[in-house]
């Protein structure tokens, strides 16, 4: 069967809604390939993203708290997850849906109780349309045939072209993930809780996703290697070894396959270092990269607080490796599917790796209004601040108070 695509379309998802979640009461984001939202902290930027892992459960027919941790949400009581703000009565249910470029929606409504939450949320409404067709349309779930806390668009999936519009909407919803990194699990000093391939949400298995990675498509793009390791000028090439002794004091515990940094400044008879010896600038860079451009990792993904450990010239160069990293990525994917990411930042450099003349490069100013209420402003290059930029770089005009978003401290 051929599948009838719209012109110009990527497959990708365009529009995300969400109403009555935690500090969000209402939003709607626009999104390109490449999503930055920056903003201080306590604004809701993570909350952002953690309301597409909601909705990313739906979409896979259960929310509960194995589902959410499963994409990176971190777990609480339904109370938490609602909004409760002075001004406003407290909703009696979440609203979430998203939009791709090929016309299909998912849109629903979750329940939970305040008083006596149950361990699964429950479906209050779900629509599913492909385009101008209707494949799943349900109203309140009264009917007594029905589990509620069973999404139905899930179950409907298995009827559905998985290359039609809702089935790659509803793919790229199911496979969503929350990437937040952190430097024991770089390492490998600790397990991964959440596993994935390439590599776990906290960072975990990063020597054998790279290992895999390396063997199927680094050996065929030497440049694509090149590119990575630019960003790290200490290191002149990137392995990985299940022969681990010369590198890791017995006393250390170690994974199947162990990463291996050359230092190009040091003695070649004591020039190799492991993932516990090396900068964890380096594991962070391996890692985005590994992310962006490997076949398996979802086609729809973030990361929390991308700038992490990293000083401000890398975030900078890291962050302008991020469109041209996903673009490598296409040929991988295939069949017309492209990727697309969202990140969190709180360090002023990563806007200057913006080309922000690129539409689909987006860069969102997070903050809250005088009510509380998290708000989002898109930050295009007008007129006015392609001058001031002619002045001072965006991280400047950031921290000047020209953006929005900037921490009131």
């Amino acid at each position: 069967m051929t599948i009838e695509t719209k012109p110009n379309s990527d497959h990708l998802i365009r529009t995300i809604t969400i109403r009555g979640f935690k500090s969000i009461p209402d939003l709607k984001l626009e999104l390109g390939r490449v999503n930055c939202f920056i903003g201080a902290n306590g604004v809701g930027k993570s909350n952002i993203l953690e309301a597409i892992g909601v909705l990313g459960a739906a979409a896979n027919g259960v929310v509960d708290d194995e589902a959410l941790l499963r994409r990176g949400v971190r777990p609480g009581l339904p109370r938490l997850y609602k909004t409760s703000f002075e001004t406003i009565k407290t909703p009696a249910h979440v609203g979430l849906n998203a939009d791709n470029d090929l016309g299909a929606t998912y849109r629903v409504s979750l329940l939970n109780p305040l008083e006596k939450p149950e361990p699964a949320w429950s479906f209050k409404t779900e629509r599913l349309t492909d385009g101008d067709s209707e494949i799943v349309s349900e109203g309140v779930r009264n009917k007594k045939n029905l589990n509620p806390t069973s999404g139905l668009a899930a179950l409907k999936m298995v009827d559905v072209e998985p290359g039609s519009a809702a089935g790659l909407l509803m793919k790229c919803l199911q496979d969503y993930a929350i990437y937040s990194p952190n430097t024991p699990t770089l390492r490998s000093m600790v397990p991964d809780p959440q596993t994935r391939s390439p590599v776990g949400l906290s960072g975990g298995q990063l020597a054998e996703g790279y290992q895999e990675f390396a063997k199927e498509f680094l050996g065929k793009d030497e440049d694509l290697l090149d590119q990575i390791l630019d960003l790290v000028d200490w290191v002149s090439d990137v392995g990985t070894t299940s022969q681990s002794s010369n590198l890791l004091s017995p006393s250390i515990a170690r994974t199947k396959q162990t990463l291996r940094f050359t230092d190009r400044f040091m003695q070649k008879s004591r020039n190799e270092l492991s993932a516990y010896d090396a900068s964890e600038g380096a594991l962070y860079v391996l890692f985005c990269a590994l992310l962006c451009l490997s076949p398996k990792t979802p086609r729809f993904f973030a990361i929390d607080n991308l700038d992490q450990a990293l000083n401000p010239r890398l975030v900078t160069r890291l962050t302008s490796q991020l469109m041209p990293w996903l673009e490598r990525s296409d040929a991988f994917l295939g069949s017309g599917a492209k990727r697309q990411i969202l990140f969190t930042s709180h360090n002023p450099a990563v806007l200057d790796g913006l080309d922000l003349t690129n539409p689909e490069i987006r860069l969102f100013a997070v903050d809250r209004n005088s009510e509380g209420h998290t708000s989002v402003k898109r930050l295009e290059m007008t007129p006015e601040l392609t001058a001031r930029r002619g002045e001072y770089p965006l991280s400047r005009l950031w921290m000047m108070g020209h953006l929005g978003a900037v921490p009131n401290v």
